[in-house]
């Protein structure tokens, strides 16, 4: 149990915009028991059913606000993910992208990334989740089964420093290539930077932004 002040945990900002002034109790959520409701119950034994180690490559199962999020072994990812795509009592043709979240609190796990899953065959949606220490943040890129990935990796990478192995090119893609640092991290700096527009410059956020 962990309470948050403020939007990255910034205190004492003067922040207007509703952030500044939040406070709440962030728990942590455990492994969801059996049953677990709904159609998951059937799209978890199919899994087993389909990969007998799946119990490896599971961290753990959670159903959370009537979401099934499976927690990877970021060395089983790709396996368990074509086992998603391609077994036809699952066949979950369509990954939504990649998601970066940066928890620095969660020492050895600070990294996560997060795939929804959606099923047009059978009408279901899932995530898979896979953590990673901010000391060695690779995990494999899934490009190879969902071609469309390609440029959500890259996203990720750029925001957050998830280094996505084997995928074809990674490379920044909303920030120049000689950038320092991942900007949605949670360490990052907030303000402080001014941005070049074709010759005309915009003021750090922190310059052109006063506070009552």
């Amino acid at each position: 149990m962990s309470t948050d002040s403020g939007m990255f945990g910034a205190h004492g900002s003067g922040d207007t915009s509703g952030f500044g002034g939040l406070t709440r109790t962030a728990a942590s959520t455990g492994s969801t028991e059996r049953p677990y409701g709904s159609y998951f119950d059937e799209v978890a034994d199919e899994l087993e059913r389909a990969y007998p180690e799946f119990h490896d490559a599971i961290e753990r199962v959670v159903v959370y606000r009537e979401e099934l999020t499976l927690h990877i072994k970021r060395e089983r990812l790709f396996d368990i993910a074509k086992k998603l795509r391609d077994t036809p009592s699952l066949r979950f043709e369509m990954c939504m992208g990649v998601n970066g979240v940066h928890y620095p609190e969660d020492a050895g796990r600070e990294l996560h990334a997060v795939y929804p899953l959606l099923s047009l065959t059978h009408n279901r949606r899932i995530r898979l989740e896979v953590s990673v220490p901010d000391s060695d943040p690779h995990i494999p890129s899934l490009v190879e089964l969902w071609a469309g990935n390609n440029w959500h990796e890259r996203e990720t990478y750029d925001m957050f420093g998830i280094i996505f192995d084997g995928h074809p090119s990674l490379t920044r893609i909303l920030m120049p290539d000689d950038w320092h640092g991942h900007p949605q991290r949670k360490d990052y700096p907030l303000g402080g930077i001014a941005i070049e527009y074709k010759g005309g410059t915009v003021p750090a956020p922190s310059e052109r932004r006063k506070y009552n």
